[in-house]
């Protein structure tokens, strides 16, 4: 594959040349610039830097990698993002097309670029993920190389440690537990053996699930509040409930708690009612929607979500003509990555996003280890397309950004 978005320190990667993201002054500065200065052996560095000179934003120069495990280290002069109209996208794309064309043209075979100018200097990081995509991929049609783009900065370290032990647990519930049905099919359904992969987290999930169902019992005898105990949130147990149920439990054995408490739940009646009156626009509204093409009703999310059409196709790092020609069009029917990644755009939830792709002719299956991955950073509201492919990447899973 000639082209990787990773998780890693720069400093470290086992390529051909990095780019660092220079000065224009024959100095570093901090960030980036002072890492690939101290791993390098700042000392003979400063001394090749000091033979280029000043530079200006967008202008590229090669020295050697030193210490560095790269050979060599091109330094690129990011641009400071002002407004985006000043001129910082040309010498953005410069900063890419001359160092990849510098890299080639000192036969370099693999490549590591930052996400340049998306830290300290201010470029909004999926605009400047679009612009390195465009000038990433234009080399590629013409040019044989691996090019590797590092993402490695507090907030992404912080979130993916944050994150990727859920995302584990995650895979291994919706994925796992389903390919132990279809390995087995009904002769185990119902059950779970203790010397079956999953059993500690099974027997966690329904010890989990029967509290919290023997608390919402306890809670309705004792009159909590309507708003804790309606039927969104019944719902939601019975669905949690028919998930186990699909992994290895018999349904009826959770079912069995709610429908013997379910006359209990008659005294809320009235507030229900009152609670669905005061929601009934809303539910006419959506109502009205019912027949909705994919692009009729995603720019009806985007707009009672108050969201702009460039927050929606910068965050979901599609282009501005490609979802131009959506809008224009009710009966466009996207791919299923392109119909995905606008539902990251539009910062959808898991009922939203299921809704949405359906209209296109698409689901998110429970064997398919990307979808799963999808959904667990849709249900977790982290709406970030390149946290999302580096998921992907690092499970050996085709990406979304191409």
């Amino acid at each position: 594959m000639p082209f990787k978005i990773v998780r890693n320190d720069l400093t470290k990667m086992q390529v051909d040349a990095i780019v660092n993201t220079a000065n224009p002054k024959p100095k570093y500065s901090s960030g980036t610039d002072t890492a690939v200065y101290k791993a390098a052996g700042e000392e003979e560095l400063l001394v090749e830097r000091k033979k280029i000179g000043y530079m200006n934003e967008g202008e590229v120069a090669i020295t050697l990698g030193f210490k560095l495990p790269a050979k060599y280290i091109i330094h690129a002069v990011s641009p400071r993002y002002i407004n985006g109209i000043s001129g910082e996208e040309k010498r953005l794309r410069d900063c890419y097309k001359k160092s990849l064309a510098l890299a080639a043209q000192y036969e370099c075979k693999s490549i590591a670029f930052p996400l340049i100018a998306t830290g300290s200097f201010g470029y909004p990081k999926e605009e400047g993920m679009r612009i390195a995509l465009d000038e990433i991929n234009a080399f590629l049609m013409k040019q044989d190389m691996l090019v590797y783009l590092v993402v490695f900065d507090t907030a992404a370290t912080k979130l993916g440690l944050n994150l990727y032990p859920d995302l584990k647990a995650y895979i291994d519930h919706n994925y796992v537990c389903d390919k132990r049905e279809e390995e087995y099919g009904d002769r185990y359904f119902g059950s779970v053996r203790s010397d079956e992969p999953g059993y500690d987290t099974y027997r966690r999930e329904r010890a989990d699930l029967e509290t919290k169902v023997k608390n919402a019992s306890k809670n309705v005898q004792i009159g909590v509040s309507v708003e804790m105990l309606s039927c969104q949130s019944i719902r939601r147990e019975l669905s949690v409930a028919d998930s186990l149920g699909e992994c290895a439990m018999a349904p009826s054995a959770l079912c069995a708690p709610i429908q013997k408490e379910s006359e209990a739940f008659d005294e809320f009646d009235d507030a229900y009612y009152d609670f669905l009156e005061e929601h009934e626009s809303a539910l006419e509204e959506r109502m009205k929607h019912m027949s909705d093409t994919f692009q009729e009703y995603l720019m009806y999310l985007i707009g009672i979500k108050k969201l702009t059409n460039a927050e929606v196709y910068k965050k979901a790092i599609v282009t501005k003509q490609l979802f131009s020609k959506i809008k224009l069009n009710p009966d466009y029917h996207p791919d299923k990555a392109t119909a995905m990644r606008l539902c990251v755009g539009a910062r959808l939830n898991l009922d939203e996003t299921k809704d949405l792709l359906a209209r296109a002719g698409y689901a998110l299956s429970p064997c398919d280890k990307r979808d799963i991955i999808f959904s667990f950073f849709i249900e977790h509201e982290v709406f970030d397309m390149i946290e999302i492919d580096i998921a992907l990447e690092e499970h050996g899973l085709p990406c979304f950004i191409d």
